[in-house]
C-alpha cells in the first residue's frame, strides 16, 4: 500500500465505520422503555414521592398566593389611610395654660449640732 491517496481514503473509512458503531452502541436501539429501570421499585417509590411532592409544592403554592394578595389588599388600605391623614389639615388643640405665678419660699434657718 504505497499508494497515499488509497491510505487515507482507508483511514476515512476506517473512521466512518468507528463512528457509526459508536452512535449506533449509544443509541442502545435494543432497550426498550418498560426495561429494567421502569421495573426497579426504587424508581417506582421516587415517582410516586415525585408526584406528592409536586402535589405539596401546588396547595402550598397556592396557600402563598393567597397569602400574598391579602397582605397586597391590606398594604393597599393602609397606604390609603396613610395617604388620608397626610392629606388631611392638622386641627390640633393647644389648651391655654396661665404660667403659674413665681414667688418666694422662705426656708426654716440652718441649725448644726454638734455632739461630741
Amino acid at each position: 500500500m504505497t499508494d497515499h491517496v488509497a491510505r487515507l481514503y482507508a483511514i476515512a473509512f476506517a473512521l466512518l465505520v468507528f463512528f457509526s458503531t459508536w452512535a449506533g452502541v449509544a443509541a442502545r436501539p435494543w432497550a426498550t422503555e418498560a426495561g429494567p429501570a421502569a421495573q426497579d421499585p426504587r424508581v417506582a417509590a421516587l415517582d410516586r414521592r415525585e408526584q406528592k411532592l409536586e402535589q405539596r409544592r401546588v396547595r402550598v403554592q397556592r396557600v402563598l398566593n393567597r397569602r400574598f394578595a391579602d397582605y397586597e389588599r391590606r398594604l393597599r388600605e393602609r397606604q390609603a389611610q396613610i395617604a388620608a391623614a397626610q392629606a388631611a389639615p392638622v386641627a390640633v388643640a393647644v389648651p391655654s395654660v396661665s404660667a403659674p405665678s413665681v414667688g418666694t419660699v422662705s426656708s426654716p434657718p440652718v441649725t448644726s449640732t454638734r455632739t461630741s
